[in-house]
């Protein structure tokens, strides 16, 4: 694995190079008319501004920053693999897909075969081929991997299976005889879509109610843009739907509009999906101030923003936190034209929940990493100007944080530092701040599942929500079976 991040993350480097060199070149435009140069906005503009780059400049860095394999490509990656036995591949899999058999079928050139077989496991296996850490499950246990340190290209050979069908529209599974059982799902996020669609299949009829204009959850609005381009999340939740028996209802938030002592009453099992929706706070004075914000909102006005020319960023960006959505702001402000972008993480750069791979990618991005470092105060009038932070220690007490301080100059300031459930209905048990779940998503109110990051046992990735909503599904299903 380490020939190959060195690979990508050089590619990185040269790519991210020539963003910079592309942008000195248009800090000044000829007028037409004069032939003077009419400045513009800048990496070096001060405040908080949109513009920073060319147009053409943000369209290159919001591009696919992994391109897909074409046909040629992808049977030169499955000709790498074993076929082991017991793959150690599957057992990494969050939703054991079987490995061996979908590459195996890719180098017999039935790449329709293989996105069948990905999806009977992971009906979301597009969307997790392009943002699953493959480097810390997957790819990291692949026999190769240990022998090369080069592991079979598995995301990328994902992709392009799944891609192949999804391109003809074609949806590899038919829905069972109608049950006559209404299930209510809470959530169109990847729990909550891969719940849905399973019970659709086994006959029975769901209804969705997702508080967002669109569905997707994270896929939709928590992930960075350069990560799934071309309105591929939206691209794959119609495809989903095509196995009918499921309806969508936007802007629908349990609590608000969707009472869960209403669905009980109304429908013949509930699942709830819907993430998490409170932001853990700073604890440090001044947070209050303008310009310090959520990175979740920050990411998401990001994804729903057509045109990245119209996008606001600072000049000096401090993200705070240690995780991929602390990488993914800190990357995209980046990549919008802020001169300076520093991730600040309170413990050591080995505990961050971000990948190594992740971790690279921010730093060839020019992004600067801090840590055993915590914010203690924002600095500003109205607005923030600077963030000061103390060094910490990890001691056998806990963290501590020590006399030696530090400040960064911020006009802009993203917290990343954790989600919370928030307006959990009355009566479910909870277990550290998420729905207390058992292995099949059962909760403490009978005919009552859960799952996905609102839930317990995960560990907030993609394909966990994905594996969740699915056992879900299965257990709601033989439960009311068994009532039948």
């Amino acid at each position: 694995m380490l020939e190959r991040k060195v690979t990508k993350n050089s590619a990185l480097a040269i790519f991210y190079l020539l963003i910079k060199i592309s942008t000195c070149a248009s800090l000044g435009q000829k007028n037409s008319k004069t032939g003077s140069l009419a400045l513009s906005n800048s990496p070096l503009t001060p405040g908080i501004v949109a513009g920073r780059l060319p147009v053409a400049a943000l369209a290159d860095n919001f591009a696919d920053h992994t391109p897909p394999l074409d046909r040629h490509e992808a049977r030169v990656a499955a000709d790498r693999c074993y076929f082991c036995h017991d793959a150690p591949c599957i057992t990494a899999c969050p939703t054991s897909i079987d490995i061996p058999l979908f590459i195996r079928q890719i180098a017999t050139g039935t790449p329709d075969a293989a996105a069948k077989t990905i999806l009977a496991q992971n009906i979301l296996g597009g969307m997790c081929a392009r943002v699953c850490p493959t480097e810390t499950l997957c790819e990291e246990a692949c026999v190769r991997e240990a022998a090369e340190g080069k592991p079979v290209e598995i995301g990328s050979l994902q992709r392009f299976a799944t891609d192949t069908l999804m391109a003809k529209g074609v949806h590899p599974f038919t829905r069972a005889t109608p049950t006559g059982r209404k299930v209510a799902v809470v959530g169109a996020g990847p729990a909550g879509l891969a719940c849905a669609h399973r019970l659709a299949m086994k006959g029975h009829d769901v209804v969705i109610s997702d508080a967002r204009p669109k569905a997707g959850g994270l896929n939709e609005y928590g992930i960075a843009s350069y990560k799934s381009t071309n309105d591929f999340a939206q691209a794959e939740v119609e495809w989903l739907l095509q196995i009918g028996g499921i309806t969508l209802h936007h802007g629908k938030a349990l609590g608000r509009d969707v009472q869960l002592a209403d669905l009980q009453k109304d429908y013949d099992a509930v699942f709830l999906g819907m993430g998490l929706a409170g932001v853990n706070a700073l604890r440090a004075g001044g947070e209050e101030k303008s310009n310090v914000q959520n990175a979740v909102d920050f990411i998401a006005t990001l994804r729903q923003t057509a045109d990245k020319a119209t996008l606001p960023i600072g000049r000096d960006v401090v993200v705070i936190g240690g995780g991929m959505t602390a990488v993914d702001a800190a990357v995209q402000s980046k990549l919008l034209g802020a001169e300076n972008v520093t991730i600040v993480y309170r413990r050591g750069q080995e505990k961050m929940s971000a990948s190594g791979y992740e971790q690279e990618h921010a730093t060839s991005a020019g992004v600067r990493i801090v840590c055993n470092a915590a914010p203690v105060a924002v600095h500003g009038d109205a607005a923030v100007s600077e963030v000061e932070f103390a060094y910490t220690e990890d001691t056998a007490n806990g963290l501590t944080l020590t006399a030696q301080t530090f400040r960064l100059k911020a006009d802009q300031v993203f917290k990343a530092i954790g989600q919370s459930l928030t307006g959990a209905p009355d009566g479910l048990t909870l277990s550290g701040g998420k729905i207390a779940t058992d292995a099949a998503g059962r909760t403490s109110l009978a005919g009552v599942w859960a799952g996905g990051d609102c839930a317990t046992g995960g560990d907030d990735l993609t394909v966990t929500a994905v594996a969740e909503g699915r056992d879900a599904a299965e257990d709601i299903h033989a439960h009311l079976s068994a009532r039948a």
